[in-house]
């Protein structure tokens, strides 16, 4: 049996109830077979693989909150430090009813490879809870924030691990961790990204994951003789980064017809009003049912289809395994000829492989949507040189971030022979500096 084989087979045997974790696995070791058999001695030696597949640490506790009604509630809190052989640990936070080990894992594993392919100081980790913030007060949120704080504080540092939002957890919530955490501290660092303008924030931050996404899928069009102008663009999700990802592809000359939530899913054949769809889900944190109201021509549909309308180029940014076999058949019947991940994994293993079979062109998460982490390690570095960039500062590193992602995973890729497999190329070009870091500082 192969070494990739036997790891992934211990990985599902002490991990049995985690198959987003084992998915986020198989997915990563499978494309890294070429760089594994060619160095298989020195790395079983090392036991390289099965100490990249546990984590460093994991946490979960028990996190106590009041209700507006008096009512104690309870959730889970977890945080999973993977591995920090290239910097401090870095990964969201997300609070969504699924949250369990497993997710945080799978979610932890894949920022490793990410965070390394933007080539900056930063290691994977990854927490959050299964709280859902949606239909809470403000008064609400705050109490669950403070006590995860006050647990998660334990263990997180600017130097150590620096989380941020993700699912769920978007500026209120980092706001009210973050003033925990300084109260029960008494520091004030940058232990968190995603901050608000006023104490540390960086401008683009909101803006990164979703314009990121579009800078890497624009790069990836022309190196294969298509434009972003004139294309029509699916997109899922309705959160920060299909906002920001359908507000940049329409700066660049597409139009996007769709977007969705957990209910159901709009089409709009004039293209997506982004200024209504901030409006109904940053400030009044309303349904997609409201965007009828603003564009009376467009069509709301119960359930899932987003992947069913005519498209160019489909973008998924809403949530892992979103985008099934059925799916990619649909997109490629209709024409589609690229698919980037907005989102971490939304793209099943088997739907993957069809896109790729049929000549779509395929920009994994890990890569495509690197560009939020890429803006919270800047403003990690802004907040400890004691600094503010300008928005287009920060915008034109995020950019050249993102074009030289793809160029690293494109040329990755060309070494092992897999030229245009660029979940390949991306697993390569990110398990390469991680592996020479871990082999250079010994077992531990």
């Amino acid at each position: 049996m192969s070494y990739v084989d036997e790891v992934y087979e211990k990985v599902v045997a002490k991990n049995p109830a985690e198959p987003e974790f084992h998915q986020a696995v198989k997915e990563v070791l499978d494309s890294l077979r070429p760089v594994i058999e060619a160095n298989e001695e020195k790395y079983r030696r090392e036991a390289l693989l099965e100490r990249l597949v546990e984590p460093d640490r994991q946490f979960k506790f028990r996190v106590p909150w009041v209700d507006d009604q008096g009512q104690v509630q309870v959730n889970t809190g977890y945080r999973v430090q993977f591995n920090n052989s290239i910097g401090p640990y870095k990964g969201g936070l997300r609070l969504h009813p699924s949250v369990n080990l497993g997710i945080i894992k799978f979610l932890g594993f894949e920022q490793i490879f990410k965070n390394s392919l933007t080539r900056l100081p930063i290691g994977g980790g990854k927490g959050g809870s299964d709280f859902d913030p949606k239909g809470k007060s403000d008064r609400e949120v705050m109490a669950f924030c403070q006590s995860f704080m006050t647990e998660l504080c334990k263990y997180i540092g600017a130097d150590t691990d620096v989380p941020a939002g993700d699912i769920g957890t978007g500026a209120r919530e980092i706001g009210y961790m973050f003033g925990q955490y300084k109260k029960i501290k008494s520091v004030y660092e940058g232990v968190l990204t995603g901050k608000g303008l006023s104490y540390g924030g960086s401008l683009a931050r909101t803006e990164a994951t979703g314009y990121g996404l579009l800078y890497l899928t624009q790069e990836m069009l022309k190196c294969n003789g298509h434009e972003m102008n004139g294309k029509v663009v699916a997109v899922s999700g309705s959160g920060n980064v299909a906002i920001y990802a359908a507000q940049k592809a329409q700066q660049m000359g597409a139009k996007v017809v769709t977007c969705s939530d957990s209910n159901g899913w709009v089409y709009d054949p004039e293209g997506i009003d982004v200024a209504a769809l901030k409006e109904i889900k940053e400030v009044q944190r309303a349904r997609l049912t409201e965007y009828k109201k603003y564009r009376p021509n467009s069509e709301y549909h119960e359930g899932r289809g987003v992947w069913t309308v005519k498209c160019d180029i489909a973008l998924p940014c809403a949530t892992q395994n979103e985008l099934f076999l059925e799916d990619a058949k649909a997109l490629v019947a209709n024409g589609c000829i690229a698919v980037a991940e907005g989102a971490n994994m939304p793209t099943t293993m088997d739907a993957t492989e069809y896109l790729q079979k049929n000549g779509v062109l395929f920009a994994p998460g890990k890569a495509a949507n690197a560009g939020g982490v890429a803006t919270s390690a800047l403003e990690m570095s802004q907040n400890s040189e004691r600094l503010s960039w300008t928005f287009e500062e920060v915008d034109g590193k995020l950019q050249q971030i993102m074009v030289n992602i793809f160029h690293n995973l494109d040329d990755a890729a060309k070494r092992y022979g897999k030229e245009g497999d660029y979940v390949a190329g991306a697993n390569i070009a990110g398990f390469e500096k991680v592996a020479e870091a871990m082999i250079a500082q010994g077992v531990c």
